[in-house]
C-alpha cells in the first residue's frame, strides 16, 4: 500500500474531509429514504469527480445475487499526474459499516474506503485494465441490506462509464425463481393489491351513500368519490407495477400509469383538504380570495412535487442532481403539508365569530367541533405519515421493510373513512331538532374560548 501523499497529492486532507463529508450525507440520506426497488437499472456516469457515487440499496437473502456491467470506463487526471486504477471501484456496504468507516477516516485510521475491511469490496479498476467490459455476478456475502458504491479516493480525476446493475434473490423450488424485489419488498404487490381491493368497496359504499342522500348531497361529495376511485386506480398500478419488477426486473409500462394515477390523486387530495377546510359547497358556495390564492400555492407545489417524484424514481441516487430534488420534494410536500391547515384555521375562526351574532350557538358549535377535530386528525395524519413512517424505515430491519409502507397506507385509509364519515350527505339534518336547552348549553360552551384554541 503506497503511502498516503503519494496516493492523494497535494491537498489530501481536504480530500478526506470531502469524502467524510460524502460518507456523512449518504449515511443520512440512505437511512432517511424509503427502500427502492432494485430493477434491472441502467446507469451513464459522465466526466464524473465525485468521491463517492451510491447506486441501488438492496436487501439479499443468502441466495442474493448482484450482478454489475461496465462498459466504456475511462478516467483522466485534471493535472496530468500518473493515476492508480487501484483506488477507484465498487463495493458493498450496510448501514452500520458506513458508520464505522466515516469514524475511520475521521481518525485517519484509513485514506481509502477500498482500505477499510468492513465493506465488501467487488473489484477495481485495476481488474479492468487490459478489457473495455467487465461482466461479473457476485453472490456468497451475508443476508443483508446492502448500498451499491463506486468509490474515486484520486482528487482530480473525472470518471466515465456505462453501468447496468441487476440485484436479486433467488427464491422457490431448487432456487430457479429470480425475486427482483428487496427482501423486505417481496410482499408489497400482494399488499397494494389487498389494499386495492378494499378501496374499491369503499367507494361503492361511499358512492351508494351519496346516491341514497342526492337531495343533500353537494359537490364536494361527488369530488370525494373521484379521489376515493383514483386512489384505488393508483394501488392497482403499484400493485402490478411491484409484481413485474419481481418477476422481470422492470416494470413494462405500469410505472407511467402509476405517475399519471399518483399526480392527479396528489392534486386532488390536498385540494380536497383545503375545499373541506374552507366549507365549499356544504357551508358555502364560492371561495374567498385568500382561499383561491392557498389552492393557486397547493396545486403548482404538487405538479411541481410529482415532477420531482418521477426525477427521483427513474434516475436514482447515482445522478448528480438526485440528493438536490430529494431535498426540494421533502420542502415543497412540507409547505403544502403546513398551507392547507390555513383554511381550516380560517373556518374555525369565522365559525367562532358567527356564534356570537347570528343567535345559531348550537348550529355553530356543531360545526365549531367538527372543524376542530377535522383539523387535529388532518395535522395526525400529516405527522404520522411525514414523521413516524420515516423513523419506521429507519428502525425496521431491511426484511419488514414493507411493514413502514403498511403503517402509512393504513393511516391514509383511516384518514379517508374519517373525512367520510364526518362530511358525509345526511338526510335527517340535527341541526332542526335543538332545543332551548341545548341552544342555551351551547351558548355557555362558546363563551369559553380557550377550549377552543389550536
Amino acid at each position: 500500500m503506497k503511502h498516503s501523499s503519494q496516493i492523494f497529492g497535494m491537498g489530501s486532507d481536504s480530500r478526506v474531509s470531502a469524502m467524510v463529508t460524502l460518507l456523512f450525507s449518504m449515511v443520512f440520506m440512505m437511512g432517511c429514504l424509503p427502500f427502492c426497488s432494485a430493477e434491472i437499472r441502467h446507469s451513464e456516469i459522465r466526466s464524473d469527480d465525485r468521491s463517492i457515487i451510491p447506486f441501488d440499496e438492496f436487501g439479499f437473502t443468502h441466495r442474493g445475487r448482484l450482478e454489475i456491467h461496465v462498459n466504456g470506463h475511462s478516467y483522466k487526471n485534471l493535472k496530468g499526474e500518473k493515476i492508480d486504477p487501484a483506488y477507484m471501484g465498487f463495493f458493498l456496504s450496510t448501514r452500520d459499516a458506513w458508520a464505522h468507516v466515516l469514524q475511520d477516516l475521521e481518525h485517519n485510521e484509513i485514506h481509502c474506503v477500498l482500505e477499510s475491511k468492513l465493506i465488501v469490496s467487488l473489484f477495481t479498476f485495476k481488474d479492468l485494465e487490459n478489457s473495455t467490459y467487465y461482466n461479473k455476478t457476485f453472490q456468497g456475502f451475508e443476508a443483508n441490506q446492502y448500498t451499491l458504491v463506486f468509490v474515486n479516493c484520486i482528487p482530480d480525476v473525472v470518471v466515465s462509464m456505462d453501468v447496468k446493475t441487476v440485484m436479486y434473490n433467488l427464491e422457490g423450488f431448487g432456487n430457479s425463481t429470480r425475486d427482483y424485489l428487496s427482501a423486505g419488498e417481496t410482499l408489497l404487490p400482494k399488499l397494494y393489491f389487498s389494499l386495492f381491493l378494499i378501496y374499491i368497496v369503499l367507494a361503492g359504499v361511499w358512492i351508494y351513500v351519496v346516491v341514497r342522500n342526492r337531495l343533500t348531497a353537494y359537490r364536494i361529495h361527488a369530488f370525494m368519490a373521484a379521489l376515493v376511485c383514483l386512489k384505488a386506480f393508483n394501488l392497482i398500478c403499484e400493485a402490478e407495477d411491484k409484481s413485474f419488477i419481481k418477476r422481470t426486473g422492470t416494470a413494462h409500462g405500469w410505472d407511467v400509469l402509476f405517475y399519471i394515477f399518483s399526480f392527479l390523486k396528489g392534486i386532488m387530495l390536498f385540494t380536497l383538504i383545503v375545499l373541506i377546510g374552507t366549507g365549499w359547497s356544504f357551508l358555502k358556495p364560492y371561495l374567498q380570495g385568500k382561499e383561491k390564492k392557498v389552492l393557486m400555492v397547493v396545486i403548482p407545489l404538487q405538479v411541481l412535487a410529482n415532477i420531482a417524484t418521477v426525477v427521483i424514481d427513474e434516475t436514482g441516487p447515482y445522478a448528480k442532481d438526485w440528493l438536490a430534488w430529494k431535498q426540494m420534494f421533502l420542502l415543497v410536500d412540507v409547505i403544502c403539508c403546513c398551507a392547507v391547515l390555513f383554511p381550516i384555521v380560517w373556518s374555525i375562526k369565522n365559525l367562532r365569530q358567527a356564534a356570537h351574532t347570528d343567535g345559531k350557538a348550537a348550529v355553530n358549535l356543531m360545526k365549531l367541533t367538527l372543524f376542530r377535530q377535522y383539523y387535529i386528525v388532518v395535522v395526525c395524519y400529516i405527522y404520522f405519515t411525514r414523521v413516524v413512517v420515516y423513523a419506521l424505515i429507519t428502525i425496521t430491519a431491511y426484511k419488514y421493510a414493507w411493514t413502514s409502507v403498511m403503517a402509512g397506507e393504513l393511516a391514509t385509509l383511516a384518514f379517508y373513512v374519517f373525512t367520510g364519515y364526518k362530511f358525509r350527505p345526511i338526510g335527517h339534518n340535527p341541526y332542526f331538532v335543538i332545543d332551548d336547552d341545548e341552544e342555551e348549553a351551547a351558548s355557555q360552551t362558546l363563551k369559553l374560548e380557550d377550549d377552543f384554541e389550536l
